[in-house]
């Protein structure tokens, strides 16, 4: 038998008026999982544990098998692992977005966050702009580390966790009464708005009317993780695949195999073949027994607030990837099982996360059912199919 989990990042929505109060999930063309899930079943998961923040960093170690209680140290420090950057038990790790603020007031503190990814800035043209940062700013005790697209990070020797704004949380704000209270962090923030603002790859992007990268912004503080192995846990070969440091950095924490895919990129165009090649192969050549294929798109379009780009981002999941892993799984003779989810929830209407519980999908190739209900919140929520607490999900997978 054969394990994969399905994640697609903030799919789970509320209804929207101009899809006539549907949700994303709800409108999308989605005759893959509509399928499956009139042969499997279907239900509520609650990811992330009440009182904790619904990130995807509590959320994804939930979905993978780890409470977030017991394990999670903040998310940082799960991409620093997934860079390969070395924490020793005194360093804090933070999460350095370039971010796009407005640029009109004279002040840092009167400007607005437009933009926490960038326009999801190229990894490369990102990493020019760090080094710049990283020349004026760096000293012994923070030092900068290239990421992905906008993601990348700062580790700062003897810090403290402190309390920080994610800054997809305040799209559309003025930063003033967001900033760090911590003179260094804030002061570094300012400091790379001068350096960046003027720098010749935005004034480039500016011309193709792309948002300037133009401030780092941090947040995310966390201390050094400590993960169980995922394969002395569940007795199987795991693997992930994911274009988001963040993922990598848990299956490194878990000791589980990280499938770097070329050209995905976090984004609504990645790799979406790829991908779906990468996870079929895994498991049919590669001797792996479970799959976490996760996919960042609609979380990043409910993050922008486009409506007709998270319903294309969960029709490109459906038709791009379920469609040919099940097809992968079929053709190689595999019995399989599969879950399909969100990590959370991320509303169009919020442009950011909310820690309300999401629908899961799960197919068993070998135990077929006939249901009339198709994969969406509404249907998934009127079923008495209820796991309470998400980091069992993965034993409920793993149950056959």
């Amino acid at each position: 038998m054969k394990y994969i989990v399905v994640l697609g990042d903030g799919m789970a929505d509320r209804p929207i008026e101009s899809l006539g109060n549907k949700t994303p999930l709800e409108y999308a063309k989605t005759p893959t999982m509509d399928k499956l899930a009139s042969m499997g079943e279907i239900g509520m998961v609650h990811t992330v544990p009440d009182g904790m923040k619904p990130g995807s960093d509590t959320a994804n170690l939930s979905v993978l098998g780890y409470n977030p209680r017991k394990y999670y140290s903040g998310r940082s420090p799960l991409e620093a692992l997934s860079i390969g950057v070395p924490m020793k038990d005194t360093d804090i790790a933070l999460r350095c977005n370039i971010v796009t603020l407005s640029e009109e007031e004279d002040n840092y503190e009167d400007r607005t966050i437009i933009d926490h990814s960038s326009s999801e800035i190229s990894t490369e043209d990102a990493a020019v702009l760090l080094e710049a940062v990283r020349k004026e700013l760096e000293t012994d005790t923070y030092k900068f580390y290239v990421g992905t697209s906008y993601r990348h990070l700062l580790i700062w020797d003897k810090g403290e966790v402190v309390d920080l704004v994610q800054p997809h949380d305040v799209l559309g704000q003025k930063i003033g009464d967001k900033l760090p209270e911590n003179e260094d962090l804030r002061n570094m923030m300012k400091k790379s708005y001068d350096i960046l603002v003027n720098h010749p790859i935005n004034i480039e992007r500016k011309k193709r009317g792309l948002n300037p990268a133009n401030s780092c912004w941090f947040w995310g503080a966390g201390t050094k993780p400590s993960l169980s192995s995922f394969s002395e846990k569940t007795h199987l070969k795991g693997a992930m695949i994911s274009a988001v440091d963040l993922l990598k950095g848990i299956a490194v924490g878990a000791s589980m195999k990280v499938i770097n895919v070329e050209g995905a990129n976090g984004g609504l165009n990645t790799n979406y073949a790829g991908k779906a090649q990468a996870a079929v192969d895994v498991l049919t050549k590669d001797g792996y027994d479970f799959a976490y294929v996760h996919l960042e798109g609609p979380d990043e379009m409910g993050h922008q607030g486009s409506v007709e780009k998270k319903v294309k981002a969960i029709e490109n999941l459906d038709e791009k990837i379920i469609n040919p892993i099940v097809a992968g799984l079929e053709a190689a003779g595999e019995d399989f099982r599969m879950v399909i989810l969100p990590d959370h929830p991320t509303p169009i209407s919020l442009r950011t996360h909310t820690g309300d519980s999401v629908p899961y999908l799960l197919y068993d190739s070998t135990d077929k059912q006939q249901h009339d209900w198709k994969y969406n919140e509404a249907e998934a929520a009127k079923t008495d199919n209820y796991i309470a607490e998400g980091h069992t999900l993965v034993d409920y997978l793993l149950s056959k």
